[in-house]
């Protein structure tokens, strides 16, 4: 099974973006983003739920559009409509066992790219086995948080921290 990896940039206070979306405050270019690049083309399938989705939209990304036209993506949502040729499945909220078997026929890691709320579920289920903090300096006070509402208590390992110039700690985790 190919491993489930949440790569994410995460404030001081465990906000994976600011009010209404809002990502200004995270870095935009410099080192972190070029490793963040790279370790995204190692990606082969992405999975996120509906409001990761459409935050792209924010960004030119049009309904249906893959936003990662190298990996297979997968949209997780009851409610998110897309053109009938659309690049992208969506699927309603998944069973961890529909999950596993996702990650089980990928070509390579699985790419979970949010949100917040996704991801809890996902913690929740036990199907995060890696988790890359990207850790910006900085307090946001509200917003996303990085697990949504998990009430879980689980443990990892840190088996790789990176500290960056610009003031950014890249931390690494297994499951």
């Amino acid at each position: 099974m190919h491993p489930i990896i949440y790569d994410v940039a995460v404030s001081l206070d465990g906000f994976i973006s600011g009010a209404s979306g809002d990502i200004s405050k995270f870095a935009q270019e410099g080192a972190i983003i070029d490793d963040y690049f790279k370790r995204l083309k190692t990606y082969k399938t992405a999975i996120m739920g509906r409001k990761t989705y459409e935050f792209g939209y924010d960004f030119g990304l049009q309904p249906g559009q893959n936003p990662y036209p190298h990996m297979k993506t997968f949209v997780f949502s009851d409610a998110l409509e897309v053109p009938e040729h659309a690049e992208v499945t969506v699927s309603s909220r998944p069973t961890p066992d529909e999950i596993r078997s996702l990650a089980r026929s990928a070509n390579g890691p699985v790419y979970l790219c949010g949100g917040g709320d996704f991801a809890g579920w996902m913690l929740e289920q036990g199907l995060i086995d890696r988790l890359i903090l990207k850790r910006a300096p900085c307090v946001l006070g509200g917003g996303t948080t990085l697990f949504g509402a998990c009430t879980r208590p689980v443990c990892m390992s840190r088996v790789r921290t990176e500290t960056y110039e610009n003031g950014y700690l890249l931390e690494e985790f297994e499951a």
